[in-house]
């Protein structure tokens, strides 16, 4: 059963082209262990399906194998996280998905699960809402949010029309934006949203973990 109710999916959008980075972030080594491995080990305690979105299904391989954990390539090919939550939402078997991008080294189940909780309760209060989505530094954070399957013809059409900018459709269907002050009570430095763009995040956040140990 999984541990944030009636969400029992989730995905790592892992299909992005690492143009800024120049490698794959979801092997970015925190601590002696990649990205992805410390999100998938966090997320299978959570939800009963975890899936890996990528285009470039050879280098999961070993992942798909150990873990057990599914392939799922773009229906629309290569345009943005847009593309792989549509994926996910295909896939999946339950009502919506939790959606994570791949360099997020911080990720913490007290997050995830308040989430999730507060998609189902805004579902409860007010009607069911097509996304659920974190705000941080007064920024949507789409790629830690729900995504229900009342999404699905939304997204299509965004896809189609090549309209893949995530804040500005989030803004056009029934999103519930968790308020900032609220996520702050549980994550105060919104360590959790923090990703990896570049080699100079990358520094700056091994910097960091050296220094806390």
């Amino acid at each position: 059963m999984s541990g944030c109710g009636e969400i029992t999916a989730a995905v790592i959008l892992a299909g992005g082209v690492n143009r800024r980075f120049g490698a794959p972030k979801s092997f970015i080594d925190i601590e002696g262990t990649p990205i992805i491995k410390r999100s998938l080990s966090l997320l299978k305690e959570l939800f009963d399906e975890v899936f890996i979105s990528t285009n470039d299904p050879e280098q999961y391989f070993h992942l798909a194998d150990c873990a057990g954990v599914p392939l799922i390539g773009d229906v629309f090919s290569s345009l943005g996280p847009m593309s792989g939550i549509y994926s996910a939402l295909i896939n999946s078997r339950g009502p919506g998905i939790f959606a994570v991008a791949c360099d997020m080294p911080f990720l913490r189940q007290d997050v995830i699960r308040f989430i999730c909780k507060e998609h189902l309760r805004y579902s409860r209060e007010c009607g069911p809402c097509d996304a659920t989505v974190p705000v941080f530094n007064n920024e949507p954070q789409p790629l830690s949010a729900v995504y229900s399957r009342t999404l699905l013809p939304h997204l299509e059409n965004a896809l189609i029309n090549c309209k893949t900018a995530m804040t500005p459709f989030l803004r056009g269907v029934k999103t519930f934006f968790i308020d900032e002050a609220d996520l702050r009570v549980i994550d105060p430095e919104g360590r959790s949203f923090t990703n990896i763009n570049t080699a100079g995040d990358y520094e700056a956040i091994r910097k960091q973990v050296n220094s806390e140990r």
